[in-house]
């Protein structure tokens, strides 16, 4: 088989497009304009598609994010997308030659981190991804459970916190959401900075994709009076209407995004969609692991938690990665690192910082931890410490200590979290 693999160029994205969602079993889009959208945030120049005459039988491409890492940092990503290859030409090596080139570029364009969200985790493995974040799902029963609202400070209920809630149309919420969004993208690893267009792709609302349930509802939260007034959060969610026997109503509310500037206004959104009418449950997809809510309900069991993958990293160049972002306690350590796929990053670094910053470089020094670059990925975030990879026997100690002061480095006080696909 000969096979062309070249940057993707507009006029072949529809053919690019097409595949892709063969691939998927269609449904990618539902809509003119949400294919519209879909190629307005297309980087041709990031994309790359295999073609075997003329079809098109491989997809793969980019966004250019930035990265909030542990510290408040921000380190410039790769976002891998629109990841197939045609049912007729699996096992030919597509994805691998897709991966190669998408890397090397990846790695040309000065970006230390790829990120990807994955259909089938067990592929990305391969290749030096590693999961890097984790999310939290709830599905409150809120006809057995409510949501308490912390005080505003001491003495002082939430009623005279000066929190007001209004409904207001998603299309004239775009900017609002996006300055509640952008003070919010430093305060947790993972958080994403991204481009213009991102804003209209994340609220788009095709009737042909509610699943039954509502056009999207958006609601702002604000303080202060007229001009003043500043929006502190928001919630974008539907109602999928459901009744029971004797004609109960047991509606979902199912909410798509929730973000807020402080505690108080935060647990006042949740409130808000706890107590919505005819509704008995709330069901969020997308937490952080160590969101709020699940310390704000009155009883967690009936509140169905559950924490799946979701951000998996890949580091590129493993010495700007590891320099990009903070340590929570001063380190120096010597890494022996694997990485076959990227053979740049084989060999020993060391690692020198502490909260203010840090510094890695190659080394001749002998090695005090040895991992490979999927498990490095694993905890360049925080989510998850060296010592519990090192239970699993994925990290080596080589040194005595090094273990427990990678551990301590490593941690973020906050949880890593990818707040929306891509």
């Amino acid at each position: 088989m000969t096979t062309d693999l070249r940057v993707l160029e507009a006029s072949d994205w529809d053919r690019w497009f097409g595949t892709l969602e063969r691939a998927f079993g269609g449904g990618l889009t539902n809509s003119a304009e949400e294919r519209e959208v879909w190629r307005s945030v297309t980087e041709y120049e990031r994309s790359v598609g295999v073609w075997d005459g003329d079809e098109c039988v491989g997809t793969a491409g980019a966004y250019t994010f930035g990265l909030t890492v542990p510290g408040g940092g921000v380190v410039s990503a790769a976002g891998v997308t629109m990841v197939s290859v045609a049912a007729t030409h699996r096992r030919r090596g597509i994805l691998t030659s897709m991966m190669r080139r998408q890397l090397d570029d990846v790695r040309s364009w000065g970006q230390p981190v790829a990120l990807l969200t994955a259909s089938e985790p067990e592929i990305y493995g391969r290749f030096g991804y590693g999961v890097g974040a984790r999310q939290l799902s709830v599905e409150i029963d809120t006809s057995r459970v409510s949501v308490r609202v912390p005080p505003a400070d001491e003495g002082t209920d939430c009623t005279d916190a000066g929190v007001r809630l209004r409904y207001v149309a998603v299309d004239d919420a775009r900017e609002p959401i996006e300055s509640v969004y952008a003070r919010l993208v430093a305060s947790r690893p993972g958080m994403l900075e991204r481009r213009p267009g991102w804003d209209r792709k994340l609220l788009i609302d095709p009737p042909e994709g509610r699943e039954g349930a509502s056009a999207l509802e958006c609601v702002l939260a604000r303080r202060g009076e007229g001009d003043d007034a500043e929006t502190v959060g928001y919630v974008l969610y539907r109602i999928k209407p459901t009744w029971g026997s004797g004609a109960v109503p047991q509606g979902t509310v199912v909410v798509d995004q929730v973000a807020a500037l402080d505690p108080v206004t935060y647990a006042t959104l949740w409130r808000f969609l706890a107590e919505i009418d005819l509704t008995s449950t709330v069901s969020a997809s997308s937490l952080p692991v160590d969101d709020p809510i699940q310390f704000l309900v009155s009883d967690v069991r009936r509140s169905d938690l559950a924490v799946r993958d979701s951000l998996h990293v890949r580091l590129v160049e493993v010495g700007a990665a590891l320099a990009a972002r903070a340590y929570q306690a001063p380190v120096d350590l010597v890494f022996e690192v694997d990485d076959a796929f990227c053979p740049w990053n084989e060999g020993r670094w060391r690692l020198t910082g502490d909260e203010k910053g840090a510094s890695c470089e190659r080394t001749a020094d002998a090695a005090d931890l040895s991992l490979s670059v999927r498990e490095l990925a694993t905890m360049y975030l925080g989510d998850v410490s060296p010592a519990a990879l090192a239970r699993a026997g994925l990290v080596r100690e080589l040194r005595p200590g090094a273990l427990t002061e990678a551990s301590v480095a490593f941690t973020s006080p906050v949880a890593p979290w990818l707040p929306h696909g891509f």
